[in-house]
Order: structure tokens, then sequence, then C-alpha cells
């Protein structure tokens, strides 16, 4: 008989479930943490009232129509204007010298949820001159938070803490000048993304699409494994043209990864990251 300890008949589940969404519908969300993962599903089986992970398989492997509520709970969207009001003011005063020696600019925008941090980008380069020569590919796993960012409406609620990030971020104007009220939120001002095209995007199966000045991929790849942060960051340094930026969040980095070489990071601690090699 083998030594080694049989498997949790929960972790075994855990696999097969996560197996039977790439295989039945292209969603690859093996590579995540599994701590992180197990508790989406757990709160998932809770939403559907789903006895068992057995019986959660079952269901959305029969029942395609259950894909949009297993993708809202897996990929949880969590997004904020300007969070992290620094970034935004390291990425004014280092990138933006930079972005501005080219005549043309593509950004990609990876993971970008429900889309504050795209408005929150298109307010900035809005601000330093740079829109009118921007692209912003806004890509995401999840095509109901997609059609969230294509809206553009968020709950009135979260207007204080937005004018507050903006404004600690180095904001040049009134935030109000940016959004108005409506349908019982705030609207952010749809000139915006004019320059924004929002696709569908999976960082654990999909390839690159354009060669980009700016990446942005915050808050994702606290969310991967080993393995799907090698994928991710391939992806980055392949997409990157010469001295490109890579944005991460802020507990993120790309030291220990295979390609990190490829890239300096700058020294604000606001993990954003220079490609320093030839592609």
């Amino acid at each position: 008989m083998s030594g080694a300890s049989p498997e949790d008949p929960e972790d075994i589940e855990l696999k097969l479930f996560l197996e039977g969404l790439y295989q039945r519908y292209g969603y690859d969300f093996r590579g995540y943490a599994e701590v992180s993962i197990r508790r989406r599903v757990k709160a998932l089986m809770r939403q559907v009232m789903a006895p068992s992970i057995s019986h959660l398989q079952g269901e959305v492997l029969g029942h395609p129509e259950m894909i949009e509520t297993v993708l809202a709970a897996l990929t949880v969207p969590t997004s904020e204007l300007f969070r992290d009001p620094s970034f935004y003011r390291a990425l004014r005063e280092h990138v933006v010298p930079v972005l501005r020696t080219y005549p043309s600019l593509k950004i990609w925008h990876a993971g970008c949820s429900t889309g504050e941090e795209i408005y929150s980008l298109a307010i900035l380069l809005a601000e330093e001159g740079l829109d009118e020569r921007a692209t912003i590919y806004a890509t995401d796993i999840n095509p109901a938070a997609l059609a969230t960012a294509q809206e553009g409406i968020y709950p009135i609620d979260r207007l204080q803490q937005a004018t507050a990030n903006y404004q600690a971020a180095g904001g040049k104007d009134a935030f109000s000048t940016y959004y108005t009220a409506a349908y019982g939120g705030v609207r952010l001002d749809p000139v915006l993304r004019r320059n924004v095209v929002f696709a569908t995007h999976n960082l654990a199966t999909d390839d690159i699409f354009a060669e980009t000045q700016l990446i942005l991929c915050r808050n994702v790849f606290i969310y991967f494994m080993r393995e799907l942060q090698e994928r991710a960051l391939d992806l980055f340094t392949r997409s990157l043209c010469y001295k490109g930026f890579l944005c991460l969040g802020t507990k993120e980095t790309v030291r220990f990864l295979r390609a990190s070489s490829a890239f300096d990071e700058l020294p604000d601690n606001q993990r954003i990251f220079r490609k320093v090699v030839m592609s």
C-alpha cells in the first residue's frame, strides 16, 4: 500500500468542479489560489442552496444559464474609483512624462472588473492631454462585470470616497465635472470611454492581442497561484514594448517569477515596473 495520505474528498470535489468548468465552458480557475477559490465556491453553494460541491457541479454543467452566476461568484468584482490614490500620483509623475513621447498609445487594463479604474485612468489621461492619442483595451473574464463597466453607472453612496480619492490622487479639476446623477446612482461621463475597447479575456487561456506601452493588472495576481502568475507575466512581457510599464496592486510583485529579470521596479514603492529588455 502507498504511504501517501488519502486526499480529502472535498478537495477532490473542488478540483473536479474547476476542471468541469474549464472543460464545459472554457473558464479556467484551476490556477487560482486555493483558499480564495474554495471560499468563493462555498459562497456560491450557499447562494444556490447546493448541499455539496458535487451537487453544484452537476447543476452548473447541466444548466449553462447558470454560468453568469458562477462567474459573478468566483470573480467577486471589487473596484473603486482612484483606488490607492498614491498609485495614480506616481503614474502622473513617473509614467505620464514617458507616455507623452509616443505619438499614439495602446494601454491594456487586464482584469478591469466593473470599470472604476478604467474611468480613473481615462480621467487622468484627459487631464494630462493624452486621451486623444490613447486606446485603452479593458478586459475581464466576467461579461457581467464588463457590462457594468460599459454602462459606467455606480452607487451614489460611493461618491464621497471617490471624490476624496480623486483629490488625493492629484486631480486637477472638480470631480463633479466627470459625472451626473442618473438612474439612482452616479453616471460617469460617456466621453471618458470613447477610446475604450471592452472585451472578454482570460489570462489563464487567451493570448496577447496588441503591442502596448502601459499595462495595468492591479489586485489580480494575489488570487493566482504561482503557475498562473507566471503565465500572466509572460503575456504582459510579450505585449509590452521596450521601456513600457506594468502596474500591479500594492501587495503584488514580479519578484521570484521567471520573467522578473525583464523588469526594473520604479523606486516609489507603488508596484510600477518598467520593461528593460528587448522583445
